[in-house]
């Protein structure tokens, strides 16, 4: 009985906790996809179509499209790191987040989320000078 008694404690948190931060924040799953430096990883979250701003080249591109020109991005800009740093939402369901890329220069990343069939995904991504 007494074995019970503690064991349920430990049982009651690692069921809190997997409910909690299993599935993880979509805005922090891209986050982390962005700090790998993966275009296949950041791609999982891309709409049929989304905006694109690589400094200086901006377009509508395909989802295949897109992630094509963030893989080139990636190898020619390394991540060295990303924080996200600012997050919000808007009374359309729609979410964003705001970081900083670091790679051979200093980047602001800006990502815009709405709802698709269910899931969040990436409607605009941009990747600009600071």
């Amino acid at each position: 009985m007494k074995r019970i008694v503690y064991l349920f404690p430990v049982v009651l948190l690692s069921v809190f906790t997997s409910i909690s931060f299993g599935s993880g924040d979509v805005l922090d799953n891209v986050a982390d996809a962005i700090r790998s430096g993966n275009a296949s990883s950041v791609a999982v979250f891309f709409d049929t179509n989304i905006d694109l701003t690589i400094l200086e080249q901006e377009g509508n591109y395909s989802h295949a499209q897109a992630e094509i020109v963030l893989k080139d991005f990636f190898q020619k800009n390394p991540v060295r790191s990303f924080k996200l740093v600012h997050r919000g939402s808007s009374g359309s369901d729609a979410q964003f987040g705001i970081g900083t890329l670091q790679s051979s220069s200093s980047l602001r990343v800006y990502y815009l989320l709405k709802p698709h069939n269910g899931k969040m995904l990436i409607q605009t991504l941009s990747f600009e000078q600071q």
